[in-house]
């Protein structure tokens, strides 16, 4: 998907089907940016920056959330094509309150700096491509190796545990090749209505290079997603299992886009459930 402008389409589809109501949407739209995501119990006390990231090809813009003492497992977080903004900034400040050391980056820092999309996730998709198209399969695993090895500067950043990295929409694949690209470092991997960039019929393709690695993964596949490509899922099993790779592959009741809190497909239950997949991915693989 985010291969055109799908979004209201989605939205309407969604709201018909009961996924999301057109009172949900219109505490998103009043909030002004995001719906406020769940509290976290027993939250760590954390400590929120912007950083600056030199890589081969610049220096980008990121925000890094950690928790105020000790150290923590990192975890690095691409964002969807809507890029670093502030419904991100609050999905990391989540997960660092749940105790990681948590990095989420501007993908399209090479172009422009965060919020790099004018109208946040109402912008139209095809403003957006020329973005997503000037990222590709090295730019990702050249960031993948600078952003993982910022991390691992880090004090806060534990360095005798695995790392976890996930990714958003078009974040997914990247997600895929930070394993790919640091294999004895990246512990687990999670993938949310990552696309149908996960699985191609290219010899490199995402899921091909990432059941190579030792991480354990995770990807939750929109129900949209996957009827445009049904078969995507079985390929992905098939694939990891093979590999003896442990990975667990779901169809969620949802639309592409439905995890960001500001997305107009957002689905509090859905996006919950995936919340609780991912800190018990977390919670085996970072340990």
């Amino acid at each position: 998907m985010c291969d055109q402008d799908h979004f209201e389409q989605d939205r309407l589809e969604a709201e018909a089907r009961g996924l999301v109501t057109r009172k949900q949407f219109g505490k998103m739209l009043g909030a002004g940016v995001a719906m406020m995501l769940p509290a976290v119990a027993n939250a760590a006390a954390v400590m929120e920056m912007d950083v600056s990231i030199k890589t081969p090809d610049g220096t980008a813009d990121a925000v890094f959330v950690h928790p105020s003492s000790g150290t923590a497992p990192g975890v690095l977080i691409w964002p969807d094509i809507f890029g670093l903004r502030p419904a991100f900034r609050q999905m990391t400040k989540r997960l660092a309150e749940s105790g990681y050391a948590v990095l989420v980056v501007n993908p399209f820092y090479r172009t422009k700096k965060a919020p790099t999309a004018d109208e946040g996730s109402k912008t139209p998709i095809p403003q957006l491509m020329p973005l997503a198209r000037s990222l590709n399969e090295m730019t990702n695993l050249t960031d993948a190796k600078a952003f993982i090895g910022w991390l691992d500067e880090q004090k806060a950043v534990a360095k005798n545990r695995k790392i976890g990295t996930q990714g958003y929409c078009m974040g997914g694949s990247m997600a895929f090749r930070t394993a790919v690209a640091m294999p004895d470092r990246v512990g687990a991997v999670a993938s949310f209505h990552g696309g149908n960039g996960l699985v191609t019929k290219e010899p490199n393709s995402p899921h091909l290079e990432a059941a190579k690695t030792h991480a354990q993964f995770l990807v939750c596949i929109a129900e949209n997603d996957d009827k445009q490509a049904p078969e995507e899922k079985d390929v992905m099993k098939e694939t990891f299992e093979k590999a003896h790779v442990p990975a667990e592959v779901e169809v969620y009741q949802a639309m592409h886009g439905w995890c960001p809190p500001d997305s107009t497909v957002y689905s509090e239950p859905m996006a919950e459930k995936a919340w609780s997949r991912l800190l018990a991915l977390y919670g085996k693989a970072l340990a």
